[in-house]
């Protein structure tokens, strides 16, 4: 078994805490399912916000999936002029048997542009 590392972001139309919860919600969610991740895998998950978000940390939205036993832990992005406002950032760490090359990254939104090259 292999440590493995899932990325995702997603970009929310609004600083607002309901909003931030469904959407990271949203992101998690897609995540895991794309990379059938078995819940008892989970190693940690990081997140990070860009320094415009200030409603709510983003690790809530996990708890309130039952991700509560997972470490969890929020940062600030770096606040990197022309930057992309109100992104979410996602790093999943999890025990799987899936190659690097097939892990599915998850970007939605405006976060696309993040990485059009893993974008799906």
């Amino acid at each position: 078994m292999s440590i493995r590392a899932i990325r995702g972001a997603i970009q929310l139309d609004v600083d607002e805490r309901s909003h931030l919860i469904k959407s990271t919600a949203e992101l998690l969610t897609k995540m895991l399912h794309d990379n059938k991740v078995d819940e008892s895998k989970l190693i940690s998950i990081l997140f990070t916000a860009s320094p415009d978000i200030t409603s709510e940390f983003p690790a809530l939205a996990a708890r309130e999936l039952g991700l509560g036993d997972v470490p969890l832990m929020c940062f600030v992005e770096m606040d990197v002029a022309g930057a992309l406002p109100r992104v979410i950032r996602v790093l999943i760490n999890v025990e799987s048997d899936t190659p690097r090359s097939q892990i599915q990254h998850v970007y939605l939104r405006g976060a696309t542009a993040l990485r059009l090259d893993l974008a799906q």
